[in-house]
């Protein structure tokens, strides 16, 4: 059995939580500018990492105070394909190394917390789309998808992922393509699809659609599908009807990161301020799809989501954070504020 075939420790049961809207939060937020929303440019300075670490360790610390929590470390390459690259100076050569580096700073963040949540840290190596996260942008073939992803997933298991994870899919082709690599490079993969105001991707495909293409691509060519598939970059009132259509594909989804904004991506795309929504009601939104989404164990957010959002999420859905690690007020987590200035 290759490592694509193998089962990730979220596959048996237990709440794993993740980051929200890193690209969000250190534009918006920290004040930090990302060409292209490109988060991995913070790696090449010793402040950029400084900022990520910072970063990531809000999120650690909650899982540290998150009875029986795990943690996903999302690696910052949402932008670190070759295309994204290009566009930014960076050669086919720097982007390998750079998307090695980021799962260094990923192993060397668990190696500081691995002694303090109480599951498993999971190192993932984010993919993010060729084009737009919004957009479908022009048709890809499968073997078209599968080689712009290739170099860069090949770059992240290389560098130790534990598995790849393709945020921000909006076609089921673009899916399928990043699928066929992880799995080509021995890693497991989840897939997590954007989906618009009626719970459709941007390609017009329904999620029951879109699963059901990646997973019969597999069986076709007699590999390992996915370990599962998630939902992202929507508020859970534009895709709650989806779950009940699902029917047996639902065991398929484990995770969601959710936007606590209600808005369209063409209003958040219009939007000159951040809409954050409200972290409590977005935890209460993640506790009701609890009840009829059995599967659900991988909880983070997306735009304009931080780490009070997933502290709600964690709340509502897992229970109380140890009072050793933070202490709650009027119901609600009390975390330390950002300062003033995400995969999304």
């Amino acid at each position: 059995m290759n490592a694509a075939e193998q089962r990730l420790p979220q596959q048996d049961g237990g709440w794993f939580l993740t980051d929200a809207g890193l690209e969000t939060v250190l534009i918006f937020q920290e004040g930090i500018a990302l060409p292209e929303f490109a988060a991995f440019v913070l790696l090449e300075s010793r402040e950029g990492r400084a900022s990520l670490l910072r970063y990531f360790r809000r999120y650690l610390e909650l899982a540290a105070t998150t009875p029986g929590a795990g943690f996903i470390l999302e690696s910052p390459t949402w932008r670190a394909g070759l295309d994204w690259g290009a566009k930014l100076g960076f050669d086919a050569a720097a982007m390998a190394r750079i998307n090695r580096d980021a799962i260094a700073l990923m192993r060397e963040l668990e190696a500081e917390y691995a002694p303090r949540v109480p599951g498993r840290i999971v190192v993932s190596g984010c993919i993010g789309p060729r084009g737009d996260g919004y957009v479908a942008g022009a048709p890809m073939q499968y073997g078209d998808a599968e080689r712009v992803h290739r170099p860069q997933v090949e770059a992240l298991a290389a560098a130790g992922a534990d598995m790849i994870t393709a945020i921000t899919m909006t076609t089921s082709a673009e899916a399928i393509g990043v699928a066929r690599a992880a799995a080509k490079a021995e890693r497991a993969s989840a897939i997590s699809f954007t989906v618009e105001t009626d719970g459709t991707l941007p390609s017009g495909e329904s999620v029951a659609s879109a699963i059901d293409a990646v997973d019969a691509d597999a069986a076709a060519a007699g590999r390992a599908p996915p370990a599962y598939f998630m939902l992202n970059c929507a508020h859970p009132s534009h895709f709650a009807h989806v779950l009940d259509a699902l029917g047996e594909r639902r065991t398929r989804l484990r995770g969601l990161r959710a936007n606590a904004s209600r808005r369209s991506h063409a209003e958040l795309d219009a939007a000159t301020e951040l809409d954050a929504g409200n972290p409590q009601e977005l935890g209460a939104d993640y506790l009701r799809l609890k009840g009829s989404w059995p599967s659900l164990n991988v909880i983070g957010g997306c735009c304009g989501t931080d780490h009070r959002h997933v502290a709600a999420m964690a709340a509502a859905v897992v229970g109380p954070p140890h009072l050793a690690g933070a202490c709650r007020v009027s119901g609600a987590v009390h975390v330390e504020p950002l300062r003033s200035g995400s995969r999304g």
